[in-house]
This record gives structure tokens, C-alpha cells and sequence, in this order.
């Protein structure tokens, strides 16, 4: 049964913090949008963490073999390629047949080859299952904030969808926790090599469990009033329609910008700033070598990894909600500039700099504030560039054809780093990688001056 919808009394709303203009209904939704998006975030960070270790077990060669960083290269870029696709289908999906039934449907595609992940044999089923996955992970973003922008009054909706994002540090936060739990058990001998499965396949195990929960719950959830409106006002023929998006000067005009802000931001994170893993690998496993063997060096090393991620995720909660305060006060488009250039500063200087271990615990986090704040923008941002019947389409197609594009970013840092670079060494190899990559940062700012500014403006019709 639904809460009742009932409107809040407004008078001196402007003076209560977001949260407590909330009704029951508002609370129930985004309740349920942000589990949704932090299972997902915990999906794709659980790939992250376990991305290595597999693809070294399944072509059997040692962790810091080239090949390694090519492979997992590869294997994001094919999970980015689903990642895009599933928003694509997804996102025409969400606007023609509704929020809430969409956003089911992806959540139980990406839990179910998360989980079929942990059986791979070889690395291209793996990165089959990851394509397969990117599917659900791609679809359930732009459902999810279109869902809450047009539940949300317009007052409330840029905190509350800032807050969602945030969530997905969350959720990143709770794999990190799953890598250090496994990494402890594995030095003991529990998972790993002498238990005859690995640390890796338990992380893809776990994260079927969860996302399956928040699909039970999504079945209280209603369509918002604001789409079955555009609905029957005739919109359904309109409805997550590619020529309507680019036969409007201003809807076309907003998705090529939002697609290049996207671009440069999700290059950034999947291209650089996940693979910093990689580099805390390199770096710490010629100091561990000295001292420990190499059972001993995989669980530590899975440790340390899950430390760097939930370091990284919790300075990435905390920008993406400065990102919402920033945006609140100064308005788009200058938030999304000084988060552009710290974004590029941050991360040159981590990949060139990080040395010790107890650089992780202030470069890192430092890093994670000023990529994913980035897309703190993104979610508020997006949903107020489209009409109601385009929202989703729109969206998507920002978020999603730019991950197209940006596909090539894992591969190319791939490439950088055993190819180019590879003669330098394994550590070496991923700072040269990492810090010539930086300058994809230069292509948000530069289509900046084209975005328009919606602070303050209701979602557009």
C-alpha cells in the first residue's frame, strides 16, 4: 500500500532544511531510487576491485604481467560498451512504458550477471558477463533520475537527486568493505589459492544478494504523476523518440553538450581514476615483496586496494554533496568549472605522486572528491535539459552515448600502460598512463560556455 502523497505545508519552507519538506510519498521514492543506484554503484565497484585478480587467474600469468593491464583494460571497455547500450534501450524505455517498471527490470538484469560473473572461465565470457551487466547498470541511472526529478517539487529536486548520487559512494564504499573483508581471509588461507576459489568469485557472488532485495521493493513503486500526464496528453507518441531529441534545435543542442560534460567525466573516473587500484598494486607490491610470499602478497594487496577504494568513495560522498551545495549557491555551470579543473589537478598529482601508504589516506580521497563531484552535476543537471517526454531519453543519451565514446578511455590507459609505456616498469608504466590521460579533464571546460544555466528554472515542457 502507498504512502499518501500529500503536499507539505510550505509556509517558511524556504527556512526547513530539503529533507523536511518531504512527504511520505517523496521519502518512499527516493528511499527506493537510491538503493537502486547504490546496489549498482557496488556492482560496478566490485568489478573494479576483482578486475585484476580475475583476469591474471584466468589467462594464468602472473598479477603483474603487461598482459594483465591490456586484458582489464579490454574487459571496462566492453562493460562500458553494455554500460551505454543498456542506457540507450533503457533510457527510450523508461519514457515510453514508465520509470518504475523499467527501473525493475535493470536491477535484476545487473544482479543476475554480477553473479554469473563469478563462474567465468576464460576472459572473454568475463567479458561477456560484464557487457551483460553493463546492460542493467547503463538503464537503471537514467530511469532513476528522471523518476525522482518529476516526483520531487522543484525546490527539493537538485538536493535530493545530489543526495542520490552520493549514495553511489555508498554503495562503492560497501565493495570496498567486501575487498578487505576477503583480502583478510585470503592472507588466512580461507579464500584464495589453498581454498581452491578465489577472493574474486566470492566478490561477484555477493553482489547478486542485495540488488535482488530493492527489486521487492519497487514493486510498491508508482509512475510519476508528471509522465502518465505527458502520457495521455498525447505524448506517448513523442515518448523516448531519437528524432524528436535532434529535430528541436534546443533539445539537440542540450544533448551534444551534455554528451561532451559526460565525456570528459566519465573518461576521467573509468579511464584514470579506477585504475588507481591498479597503481596501488604496482606500487605496493614491490614493497611488500621483500618481505611476505605470494599468498600472503595477493590478500594484502586485496586489503590495501579495499582501503584505497573506501577512502576514495568516502572523499567522493562528500564532493559530490559539495557539488550540490556549490550548484545551489553559484549555479551550473560554474560549479561543473571548478570541478573540471580540480578534477585534472587532483589526479595528475595522484598518479605522479602517490609513493606510501600513508599517501593513500589523503591523495586519494582528495582525488575522489574532485572526480565524482563530476557527476553529483550529472544528476542534477541532466534531468532539467528535457521535456518530460524526452527525460529519459535524454538523459541516457547524455550519460550513455558519451560512455560510448569514452569507452575507449580504459583501453587507451590499457594500451598506455603495457604498450607505450610498458618498458618502464609496472609502477612507472601506469603514473606516465594515468597523468597523460588528465587532459580529457580540457574538454568539459571547453563545452561549458554552451550549457545552458537552469539553476533555479522548473523542469522544462
Amino acid at each position: 500500500m502507498h504512502a499518501v502523497d500529500s503536499s507539505p505545508d510550505v509556509h517558511g519552507a524556504k527556512s526547513l532544511p530539503w529533507w523536511r519538506e518531504l512527504t511520505g510519498y517523496h521519502l518512499f521514492v527516493f528511499i527506493v531510487a537510491a538503493l537502486g543506484w547504490l546496489f549498482d554503484t557496488m556492482d560496478q565497484q566490485l568489478f573494479i576491485l576483482a578486475r585484476n585478480p580475475a583476469i591474471a587467474e584466468l589467462l594464468g600469468v602472473a598479477p603483474g604481467h603487461t598482459d594483465v593491464g591490456f586484458y582489464g583494460g579490454v574487459a571496462t571497455s566492453i562493460f562500458m560498451i553494455g554500460w551505454a547500450t543498456g542506457g540507450i534501450v533503457f533510457g527510450v524505455m523508461g519514457d515510453r512504458v514508465g520509470r518504475a517498471r523499467t527501473m525493475v527490470l535493470t536491477i535484476l538484469l545487473y544482479s543476475l550477471f554480477t553473479g554469473l560473473s563469478s563462474v567465468s572461465f576464460s576472459v572473454w565470457d568475463f567479458a561477456a558477463y560484464r557487457f551483460l551487466t553493463g546492460l542493467g547498470v547503463g538503464g537503471e541511472f537514467a530511469v532513476g533520475v528522471a523518476l525522482l526529478a518529476e516526483v520531487m517539487p522543484d525546490r527539493i529536486r537538485p538536493h535530493a537527486l545530489g543526495t542520490l548520487q552520493a549514495c553511489s559512494a555508498f554503495g562503492n564504499i560497501g565493495a570496498a568493505l567486501v575487498s578487505m573483508g576477503l583480502g583478510q581471509l585470503e592472507q588466512t588461507g580461507v579464500v584464495g589459492q589453498a581454498a581452491n576459489i578465489s577472493a574474486w568469485r566470492w566478490m561477484f557472488l555477493v553482489g547478486v544478494l542485495p540488488a535482488l532485495l530493492a527489486v521487492v521493493v519497487m514493486r510498491q513503486l508508482r509512475e510519476p504523476e508528471e509522465w502518465k500526464a505527458a502520457v495521455a496528453a498525447g505524448g506517448s507518441r513523442k515518448a523516448g523518440s531519437y528524432g524528436e531529441l535532434f529535430q528541436d534545435p534546443r533539445w539537440r543542442h542540450n544533448a551534444i553538450v551534455g554528451l561532451l560534460l559526460a565525456f570528459a567525466g566519465v573518461v576521467g573516473l573509468w579511464g584514470i581514476g579506477f585504475f588507481s587500484s591498479e597503481l596501488v598494486r604496482a606500487v605496493f607490491r614491490k614493497t611488500l615483496s621483500q618481505t611476505f610470499s605470494s599468498e600472503e602478497i595477493a590478500g594484502k594487496l586485496q586489503f590495501w586496494v579495499g582501503i584505497m577504494s573506501l577512502v576514495q568513495n568516502a572523499g567522493a560522498a562528500a564532493g559530490i554533496l559539495a557539488f550540490s551545495w556549490l550548484t545551489h549557491v553559484s549555479g551550473r555551470r560554474p560549479a561543473f568549472a571548478v570541478a573540471f579543473v580540480l578534477a585534472l589537478l587532483s589526479t595528475a598529482m595522484t598518479f605522479w605522486y602517490l609513493h606510501s601508504f600513508a599517501d593513500v589516506f589523503w591523495m586519494v580521497p582528495l582525488m575522489g572528491f574532485c572526480q565524482l563531484s563530476l557527476f553529483g552535476g550529472y544528476a542534477i543537471y541532466f534531468p532539467e535539459l528535457f521535456p518530460t517526454r524526452l527525460r529519459s531519453t535524454g538523459t541516457s543519451f547524455c550519460y550513455n552515448v558519451g560512455r560510448y565514446v569514452a569507452a575507449i578511455g580504459p583501453l587507451t590507459l590499457g594500451l598506455l600502460a603495457s604498450r607505450v609505456f610498458g618498458g618502464y616498469g609496472e609502477e612507472m608504466s601506469y603514473r606516465y598512463a594515468g597523468v597523460t590521460m588528465c587532459s580529457v579533464f580540457l574538454v568539459g571546460l571547453i563545452a561549458l560556455p554552451f550549457a545552458p544555466e537552469t539553476k533555479g528554472q522548473p523542469l522544462p515542457e
